[in-house]
């Protein structure tokens, strides 16, 4: 079967920013792969609309392939590809657990280098075809407690813009999304934290880790503007590479900004006398 809707590929829906995307696009009467590691938590898209359910780990290479065929026997063609898929980890850098860091990065980093590349083909061969991936203000700004999840999303940003570049050439678009809190389940079940905290942090990652489980429910941003806001971008007929959602991403990344270009200025003697002096 081949569609002439706009086909959106989905990972992580069973919660949050995925499950809204879900629903506003298919009330739009888009075609929708909605997909999540349980596919009990995703009933409520069985018969809505045009979607394709299916059950996707994205740390599973071989279900990635069988559902990315399964969504091209489907509607012939995937458009939109959305990286959503993902999860937090609140720990100071010494009280990282490795099994638990290096599970976040498989999801957060490979699993969505992976979709990417399952999906690259197809839209390669169409000569167009748009990457969303879901990134975060913390992949722009590092703060205490977060430093490995910060550096699974350091990691998107990178991948990203280099990727942005690598098909730019193809008609292939890519927009990193980079979201402050918002009320979705980030800061709720779905947020991992060491078994042991070293007192020593507790002013500084340990703060940290309360307050973001404290505001759970509470956050500013709405998961259904959001999602309004990542559909606009890509329907855009110039969309953006990066895009903040909510007050709190936009403020403290300028603010960071600022900062950092203050900084290199400051220093802009020291790293130029790292030259070899000119001829």
């Amino acid at each position: 079967m081949v569609s002439n809707k706009t086909v959106w590929f989905i990972t992580g829906c069973s919660t949050g920013f995925g499950r809204e995307l879900a629903r506003i696009l298919l009330r739009r009467g888009h075609g929708v792969v909605v997909t999540a590691r349980n596919p009990a938590t995703l009933d409520e898209f069985t018969s809505a609309g045009d979607a394709l359910v299916a059950a996707l780990d994205v740390n599973v290479p071989a279900q990635i392939a069988a559902v990315v065929r399964q969504a091209e026997d489907r509607f012939g063609h995937i458009d939109v590809l959305v990286n959503n898929a993902g999860y937090g980890y609140l720990s100071a850098v010494e009280e990282g657990e490795d099994d638990e860091v290096r599970a976040m990065f498989e999801t957060n980093v490979f699993g969505l280098a992976n979709m990417t590349k399952a999906v690259l083909p197809g839209m390669r061969a169409r000569r167009r075809g748009h990457i969303v991936n879901i990134s975060s203000m913390g992949g722009l700004i590092g703060f205490p407690g977060i430093g490995y999840y910060n550096a699974t999303k350091f990691a998107v940003e990178g991948l990203s813009e280099a990727l942005a570049k690598e098909t730019a050439p193809l008609g292939i678009k890519v927009t990193i999304v980079e979201p402050g809190p918002f009320r979705t389940d980030w800061a709720g079940r779905s947020l991992k934290v060491p078994k042991t905290a070293i007192a020593d942090y507790a002013q500084s990652a340990g703060a940290r880790r309360t307050a973001v489980q404290s505001y759970s429910g509470t956050q500013q941003g709405d998961p259904v503007r959001g999602v309004e806001a990542i559909i606009q971008a890509v329907e855009s007929p110039e969309p953006p590479l990066h895009l903040l959602l909510g007050r709190p991403a936009y403020d403290m990344t300028a603010a960071k900004f600022k900062e950092f270009a203050a900084e290199m200025e400051k220093w802009r003697e020291v790293s130029l006398g790292a030259d070899f002096p000119a001829a």
